[in-house]
């Protein structure tokens, strides 16, 4: 594509939010290995081939209390899911119970008292749902010595932090984090049990269960370069093939969808608006101090060279405070990662003056980017590390603003590919398995990296670059396979070892 004619389809994208040209779309080429000549070809890339997406934006922007998705957001709904499943056994089968057992496995049981992962167990099992749930309570159960009871079938069973075993790190369940839960007898022997699996960014999952009763994408596709495709097949734009889908798979109508969008970038804002305002110490085992009201106060008599920067990265501190306070946050793709969007959306809103619905479009353009990433790599710490949620939350967010904006297709992509690449290799090595040290600092970071990749996206020209999203997803998924388990959520390698004194 000429400079030209890049340059005339920024004047027509900027005055059409979220447009899409129906053709002069770049698709993916790669680098001939010739060029290089000692790559085996072995290694030369290898497009996914997993199926078509069927994932939901209701699964991947979910609200829920911090500090984690995948440790406080799942396990609190893999436990109400187990009261729910408990509740329709047999009377006779409930009859013959005794206690409730919660096994941990994996990065759960290395890091889940940091991630409150007890707390939320404890919170599913009273009733608690994670949209709703009371923070306060979910900072009550942190009393160890404290016991509740729920009931069951008209049956009361006793709830406390003794029905939880911290179990083995390393085993071999096909998921990182697995938790396992038992209905026990009154002889302990098992009456019922399920194996859950916490599969990154809130998703959760359990051994033989049957797929979801959902409906066929209208427009199936797996890998950007399959929804670029379709897009030009379909003469689609981004945010009607995204629309279109969810409705489909969901079975919704437009004001369902909207509902959701609309409630995910308040939560959003909220959470900076909040987080902006509060101070003092964090909930953990050291003291680590709030800082984001200081910086953004100070943002304002600050040059204007560096004004921007420190209220961008106010924004996203604050939303990451907040969820490393238990506040509301959102999986945005994760909620290690829930300051990164936030600062965006709230930059988009308060500092662009953006209209609600060209902000409703940037959000479905991140959903497509957060969709393309789990489905064909990971958003989990625990597997790929901090590249899963940081950098995908980076790429998500420049999508998002990029589109928005008025960005073609061509471009979103750029911006999500330039975000996402630069995060490559980033381990996950929260100190004390507490989302504090490096986690908020990182959100703060992955912000303005996803502000300069829109940036540089905007004065690409497509034709003219080699990276594409499909195989930075790839290679981020290849990195994350190569890495030591001890940089991946355990709390026992990096960061989380060197400052830590003996």
């Amino acid at each position: 594509m000429y400079r030209r004619t890049f340059l005339k389809i920024a004047m027509i994208s900027s005055a059409t939010v979220g447009s899409l040209l129906k053709s002069n779309f770049t698709f993916a080429k790669g680098i001939p290995s010739k060029v290089f000549g000692s790559i085996p070809k072995d290694k030369c890339y290898v497009a996914p081939a997993k199926g078509p997406i069927q994932t939901s934006l209701t699964d991947l922007f979910k609200v829920g209390p911090g500090p984690s998705s995948s440790h406080t957001i799942a396990p609190l709904r893999i436990s109400s899911d187990f009261l729910k499943t408990v509740g329709n056994l047999p009377k006779d089968v409930i009859d013959k119970s005794q206690s409730i057992e919660v096994r941990l496995f994996g990065s759960l049981s290395a890091t889940g008292k940091g991630h409150r992962t007890d707390r939320a167990i404890l919170a599913g099992l009273l009733g608690q749902k994670p949209e709703t749930c009371d923070t306060k309570l979910m900072d009550e159960l942190q009393d160890t010595t404290k016991k509740y009871t729920t009931t069951i079938q008209g049956k009361t069973f006793e709830v406390s932090h003794d029905i939880i075993v911290w179990d083995k790190i390393e085993h071999n369940y096909p998921f990182s984090n697995t938790m396992i839960m038992r209905l026990i007898g009154k002889n302990g022997e098992t009456l019922f049990e399920r194996e859950y699996y916490s599969t990154g960014g809130g998703f959760f999952q359990w051994k033989g269960q049957p797929a979801p009763d959902r409906g066929k994408p209208a427009y199936p596709f797996g890998t950007m370069m399959e929804f670029k495709r379709m897009a030009q097949e379909h003469k689609k734009s981004l945010h009607e093939i995204m629309m279109e889908n969810e409705k489909a798979i969901i079975k919704v109508g437009d004001k369902e969808v909207i509902a959701h969008l609309d409630s995910i970038l308040k939560t959003m804002e909220n959470s900076v608006i909040q987080g902006i305002t509060e101070e003092g110490l964090l909930p953990g085992p050291f003291e680590l101090y709030r800082k984001a009201k200081r910086i953004y106060e100070r943002s304002r008599k600050a040059r204007a060279t560096d004004r921007l920067m420190q209220q961008m990265s106010s924004y996203a501190l604050a939303g990451s405070e907040g969820n490393a306070a238990g506040r509301l946050s959102v999986t945005a793709p994760t909620l290690g990662s829930a300051g990164t969007m936030p600062a965006l959306v709230y930059m988009m809103k308060h500092h662009m003056k953006l209209s609600q619905d060209a902000m409703r479009k940037g959000l479905l353009a991140a959903g497509l980017v957060g969709f393309l990433c789990k489905h064909n790599a990971s958003v989990a710490g625990a597997d790929v590390g901090c590249q899963g949620e940081i950098g995908v939350a980076s790429s998500m967010a420049a999508a998002m603003i990029s589109y928005a904006t008025g960005a073609s297709l061509d471009v979103t992509e750029i911006a999500a590919t330039i975000a996402l690449e630069h995060h490559l290799g980033m381990s996950c090595d929260p100190v004390g398995g507490f989302v504090l040290i490096p986690c908020i600092e990182r959100n703060a970071f992955g912000a303005v990296k996803a502000y300069n990749a829109y940036l540089l996206a905007r004065n690409e020209i497509p034709s003219q670059r080699w990276e594409d999203l499909d195989r930075v997803i790839v290679a981020m998924y290849e990195t994350g396979l190569a890495m030591p388990t001890q940089f991946k959520e355990t709390g026992t390698g990096g960061l989380a070892v060197t400052m830590v004194d003996c």
